[in-house]
């Protein structure tokens, strides 16, 4: 659990899924959080302080399509990994945080709505010197969508008039 919590750390405000043999599996809040957006039974695993470890998972070969519902519903995944030999490893398999999924920048198409548009964002960094300043335009209706917490129908230009 240990290992658990310093990865954990290192990602306080995304899921955590964490490889453990042939399940992705989620702890505490977590836990608590996964089971209801996915719909799948909170159990528990060991105790910490006394009090029962919250706990769900999921199959690993089944991780997608859960994966594709937490996105969907907003939520950004950590995927560790186990990187170590369990064979060779003394104490609990090495692991690390190998990829980490947010709605804003999903391309895998397992994880995309094919009956929807999905667009990709990026805003660009624009060096300015200081004799010459930059315009931000936005153009359009600006959405905020509260569900997904994502901005909708949203044209940026940026010009070199003033």
């Amino acid at each position: 659990m240990q290992q658990y919590l310093k990865l954990k750390a290192e990602n306080p405000d995304i899921l955590l899924f964490y490889r453990m043999g042939d399940f992705y599996e989620l702890f505490f809040d977590d836990a608590r959080k996964a089971a209801k957006l996915l719909d799948i039974t909170l159990t528990a695993r060991g105790q910490s302080a006394g009090q029962p470890i919250p706990m769900c998972g999921v199959p690993y070969h089944a991780a997608e399509q859960y994966l594709a519902r937490l996105t969907r519903a907003g939520e950004s995944i950590a995927i560790c990994e186990q990187v170590g030999d369990p064979a060779t490893s003394k104490g609990p398999v090495e692991r690390k945080v190998v990829r980490v999924i947010t709605p804003g920048t999903l391309t895998d198409e397992s994880l995309l709505d094919e009956k929807k548009e999905n667009l990709l964002n990026e805003v660009p960094q624009v060096k300015q010197k200081q004799k010459r300043k930059k315009k931000l335009e936005i153009d359009g209706d600006v959405g905020v969508n509260k569900e997904t917490k994502t901005i909708d129908n949203v044209n940026i230009n940026i010009g070199s008039k003033f």
